[in-house]
């Protein structure tokens, strides 16, 4: 793959396009694919999602450089703990899923097109039974609701539940987020108000969320969601967008670097995916995962290497996205 001159100005020497397949259905998603980057400080990953235009997806893109070619910042901590992933999955697999990795926070997504919120709440009971009066359970819409919908569903999945730990983005803008936030005791998260915002802050200065998420890749940098955090003075939770172990490392850097970590991440979805670009995917193991930097081998990087015609959308993709530097 051809390497465009600005990243080739900054050390980065190869470029690997990838494609994985997911091990069930996520967020529309049947497979996950980005490319690999290395530079002098080792391999990084840019892997934006198809719906992300070339002036949004410069921050994965600036991500990517920054992990490729500076240090990672020090760390605090070396292992993370981490949440288990539930998709839209029937009862029965949701609590097998949650029992994978040990952990004992679980995320379980709701709101989802092909389920109502009936089934919304039998699977998250389903996950209660099988992890445990003791376990943290949060919910994901996705921004899914309107502010009456959540206003109706939270109640409802709270019970359902046994508590929640927080509502994952249930609405999409930020003075619906508030104006739940001061209706309802259940805490908020907000996602996509930050990754996706012009201001990443402005859902904390709007008092809008309990706990901000923070993705690597979107928000332009393990440095730069470190300062982030400091200015916006809330709890972070580190979570990922969907990528393979190499772009994970860099969510349990950013982890590992945080001057306090109260809530479990959601740096677990390597199970997520049926295969992975190196030799031991950063799977959990008692509800931790240990903060490391794995190098994808050559077998794995020739086994996932992307089709002929997605290899070239990611090449041309990676031009547009250069260019925006």
């Amino acid at each position: 793959m051809r390497i465009p001159t600005p990243l080739r100005e900054r050390g980065i020497d190869r470029a690997v396009a990838w494609s994985i397949p997911m091990t069930t259905r996520f967020r529309g998603l049947t497979e996950r694919d980005g490319i690999l980057l290395r530079g002098p400080e080792g391999w990084a990953e840019f892997s934006p999602f198809w719906d992300y235009d070339p002036v949004e997806s410069a921050a994965w893109l600036r991500a990517a450089l920054a992990d490729a070619t500076q240090p990672r910042p020090a760390a605090v901590r070396s292992e993370i703990p981490v949440n288990v992933t539930v998709p839209v999955v029937a009862p029965a697999l949701a609590a097998r899923i949650a029992r994978v990795g040990g952990a004992s926070t679980a995320k379980v997504k709701v709101a989802d097109p092909g389920s109502d919120l009936d089934q919304d709440a039998e699977r998250l009971a389903a996950v209660r039974e099988a992890l445990g009066p003791g376990a943290r359970i949060r919910i994901d819409a996705n921004a899914a609701w309107t502010l009456e919908e959540a206003l109706a569903a939270l109640p409802v999945l709270e019970r359902a539940a046994g508590g929640l730990e927080y509502a994952e983005q249930p609405c999409a803008s930020i003075e619906d987020l508030a104006a739940l936030r001061r209706a309802l005791d259940v805490p908020i998260a907000a996602d996509e108000s930050v990754r996706r915002a012009e201001d990443p802050l402005r859902v904390a200065r709007a008092e809008a969320a309990d706990v901000l998420v923070m993705k690597v890749q979107p928000l332009g940098g393990v440095s730069r969601c470190l300062e982030l955090a400091d200015q916006a003075g809330l709890p972070v939770v580190v979570s990922s967008a969907l990528e393979s172990s190499v772009g994970l490392s860099a969510g349990l850097a950013l982890a590992a670097a945080l001057p306090e970590l109260p809530h479990a991440c959601g740096l677990a979805t390597a199970a997520l995916l049926t295969g992975d670009v190196v030799d031991r995917p950063l799977h959990a193991s008692a509800g931790m995962i240990a903060a490391q930097r794995p190098v994808p081998t050559e077998e794995l990087l020739e086994r996932y290497a992307a089709p002929a015609q997605l290899a070239e959308r990611w090449e041309i993709r990676l031009q547009e996205c250069a260019a925006q530097l």
